[in-house]
């Protein structure tokens, strides 16, 4: 992945990197309201929101996910 990256970016310290990364997703949420859905990723939102008000129970809050990834089940 980092061979597709100018070396001038790779040459610059992790902090100026970061700094870049940060200012480049800022300019992508700035954005936002240009982002479009495809049809078929709003068909498979609408899908997981049936399902979830379907089956509200059938799921796994954050902390149990989060213990189970941690191995503390």
């Amino acid at each position: 992945m980092s061979e597709s990256l100018p070396s001038e970016i790779l040459q610059l310290p992790i902090s100026d990197r970061l700094n870049l990364v940060e200012k480049i997703w800022d300019s992508i949420a700035d954005d936002e309201s240009r982002f479009q859905l495809t049809e078929a990723q709003k068909q498979e939102l609408d899908r997981r929101l049936n399902l979830q008000t379907d089956s509200p129970v059938s799921g796994s809050t954050w902390q149990e996910v989060k213990s189970r990834l941690l191995g503390q089940s």
